[in-house]
């Protein structure tokens, strides 16, 4: 949990660091990334939330509890079966540096990788294939991993209502304990740091649709460092 005095955790914990780059090394070159928090009201009005636990033989933050999601594959940037983006979401992401390919790509792959992961589909399935609905998807907030990391991605984070998802959980054995907590339970798990984030700023969230300014999570000599943007 977060420290008062100190409201940034470190990426890693101890047991999740990243060793320093051997000397002369270059970091590694983010990849884009997409995640989806998939919302559902409780019976008191407060939200629950979709995570998993990233399975041992991951090589990137493994048996820590994440939200769905991976990096954008080409297939996403190529995928024309699918309902756009809203336009307040989209022009968000174009105003933050994407083309408008890449940020339909983004929000195919956020609902893709969900639906491999967890079984939940945004949209219908035909012959066995998922066709994106990304209308109802709202951009949260985007992060940049570590430079120590070996592995790092630019992953933008959107936001559903689990209530417009298809589909029983199970998906592919890449999340494990997969299931909607209620964000104080959700904050207890073994999360990284920028998860860990994203839950809090779920408490004051109001409602699922764009919000006013999105976190920009980035790093400067390994701590993190948050800025917003309009």
């Amino acid at each position: 949990m977060n420290n008062p005095e100190n409201p940034l955790p470190p990426f890693a914990r101890p047991e999740l660091g990243f060793p320093p780059l051997p000397e002369g090394a270059r970091p590694a070159r983010p990849r884009d990334a997409a995640s989806l928090v998939l919302l559902r009201r409780r019976a008191s009005g407060t939200w629950e939330v979709l995570l998993g636990r990233r399975a041992g033989k991951h090589r990137f933050l493994p048996n820590v509890y994440a939200f769905p999601g991976g990096r954008v594959d080409l297939s996403d940037k190529s995928d024309t079966h699918h309902k756009p983006l809203d336009k307040n979401t989209e022009t968000r992401l174009l105003n933050h540096g994407c083309s408008l390919q890449a940020a339909q790509a983004l929000g195919i792959a956020a609902a893709r990788e969900t639906w491999e992961e967890t079984g939940l589909a945004l949209g219908p399935l035909v012959s066995g294939s998922l066709r994106p609905d990304l209308s109802g998807l709202a951009y949260l907030c985007r992060a940049i991993t570590p430079a120590q990391s070996p592995i790092r991605f630019h992953a933008r984070f959107f936001v559903a209502d689990a209530e417009a998802a298809s589909g029983e959980l199970g998906g592919s054995g890449e999340l494990l304990d997969l299931g909607f907590r209620p964000l104080d339970e959700a904050l207890a798990l073994p999360l990284a740091d920028i998860t860990e984030f994203v839950l809090g700023q779920l408490k004051d969230l109001e409602s699922l649709s764009q919000p006013a300014r999105t976190a920009f999570w980035r790093y400067r000599s390994g701590r993190p460092v948050v800025s917003w943007e309009d």
